[in-house]
């Protein structure tokens, strides 16, 4: 099985900026979509950004021009960088691939004051 570690969450001000990092214990970006959710309290979770195996990115309106997918296949790791963060980011952030979920993380908290 595919196991995935979020990590890089925490407390920033509104304008702030944070860079998120998914580790997957063995090989599945090279072979896969992959996407980066997140969930805020009594909310369902959300996709918020895609990368393809060939590179191609697609963002939820609303983090379009802020956040920025990208992965290293040799490192089985992805990254979801944040910029211009809003109070209303504020989830837990996960990893997963976009279609046939794996095992859900712990994810990562990003909480985002105003």
């Amino acid at each position: 099985q595919v196991q995935f570690v979020e990590s890089g969450g925490g407390l920033v001000q509104a304008g702030g900026s944070l860079r998120l990092s998914c580790q997957a214990s063995r090989r599945i970006f090279s072979i896969n979509t992959m996407a980066w959710y997140r969930q805020a309290p009594g909310k369902q979770r959300e996709l918020v950004a895609v990368i393809s195996t060939g590179g191609i990115t697609n963002y939820v309106d609303a983090v379009k021009g802020r956040f920025t997918i990208s992965r290293n296949n040799a490192e089985n790791t992805m990254y979801l960088q944040m910029n211009s963060l809003k109070p209303e980011d504020t989830a837990v952030y996960y990893c997963n691939t976009r279609f046939d979920l794996l095992s859900w993380g712990q994810g990562t908290q990003v909480t985002v004051s105003s």
